[in-house]
């Protein structure tokens, strides 16, 4: 069993030789902060680091977003995935300017009551933004702690590497931000180099279902043809996707309930 001193030694050790520099890290922005966490939401790095300081040179404020047209948000979004996170990224925006004056809270509670802000999202928020010393799990941190503290156990529960990440950020040398970074860059060698995901012995691990042909990708591409066409019947919507017709219908109803698309009469169109 490590120490927590040494294991504090060898994350900080390789985060200064390894850490890597990525623009949400050279900011104490809240703003800046959020976008990149609910832009990593389910995405690499690698994708996110392609569209992050776009999306902030077009909608560099929590206000400039609010105002935004929604048909401009998610066209910005394109190409990162799980659009309904932009969607909630604007409503999170709109709320931070009515009911905050601007400024993005820092306490948990606050945090997780806007759209799309989870417990891990307000923790990363609270550590990145605020140096507060939250404790948060996210997969590269889950892989970390699984490889160094339960290198046979299989079923390995969250609760039980979060016992250990509060001990691990008791007195620690360096600020709470980049502990945490080095726990990232730790876990994405590790899972990088190693032969077998030590993340498939926590207990919370599930394989992803499967994206071709799925709801998910047929909503993807529809709003895509829409945020290019801008209109777009319902006839021909049906001709370029020959799928039931109960099936398009369900998924465009609940586009257009969520507010993606406007549904009216025989067209479909962006908000």
């Amino acid at each position: 069993m490590y120490s927590v001193q040494k294991f504090q030694k060898i994350i900080r050790d390789y985060y200064r030789q390894n850490g890597r520099n990525l623009p949400w890290r050279r900011t104490r922005d809240p703003y800046r902060i959020l976008v990149s966490e609910i832009m990593l939401q389910q995405t690499q790095v690698a994708r996110v680091e392609g569209f992050y300081e776009k999306f902030i040179k077009q909608f560099p404020d929590f206000q400039a977003l609010g105002k935004a047209r929604t048909a401009d948000v998610l066209r910005a979004w394109q190409g990162l995935g799980y659009n309904r996170r932009a969607l909630a990224l604007q409503r999170l925006a709109k709320i931070v300017v009515k009911s905050y004056d601007g400024e993005l809270p820092k306490e948990r509670r606050a945090l997780e009551s806007l759209p799309g802000v989870g417990p891990y999202t307000a923790g990363a928020i609270r550590a990145f933004a605020f140096d507060e010393p939250d404790i948060f799990i996210e997969t590269n941190i889950r892989r970390l702690f699984i490889h160094f503290f339960f290198p046979r156990r299989r079923k390995v529960k969250d609760d039980e590497i979060k016992t250990l990440l509060e001990g691990a950020i008791c007195h620690l040398p360096f600020a709470i931000r980049h502990f945490y970074y080095a726990l990232m860059d730790y876990g994405a060698m590790l899972g990088a180099t190693e032969k077998k995901n030590p993340n498939r012995r926590s207990a919370h691990y599930a394989k992803q279902s499967k994206f071709t042909g799925s709801d998910r990708e047929l909503r993807g591409k529809i709003l895509r043809l829409i945020l290019e066409r801008k209109r777009i019947p319902n006839e021909e919507l049906a001709e370029i996707f020959p799928i039931p017709k109960i099936r398009l219908a369900k998924i465009t109803d609940g586009m257009a309930k969520e507010g993606f698309i406007s549904k009216t009469g025989l067209f479909l169109s962006q908000i």
